[in-house]
């Protein structure tokens, strides 16, 4: 048999560990993670044109 890859053991280490999440948080992750790149993309496209303002 050949030997497992770290990548197999680190898959079969958390199918063994993880722990089973109701539905209602997957949904709130995937919100959560929107919004903050939502955000993020915001911010960023305002500092970027705060600099060009200023430079102009």
């Amino acid at each position: 048999m050949i030997a497992l890859t770290v990548a197999e053991v680190k898959h079969l280490f958390m199918l063994v560990t993880r722990r089973l999440l109701p539905e209602a948080h997957h949904l709130y992750w995937v919100w959560w993670r929107r919004r903050h790149q939502a955000r993020t993309r915001w911010f960023h496209h305002r500092a970027r044109l705060r600099r060009q303002v200023l430079t102009a």
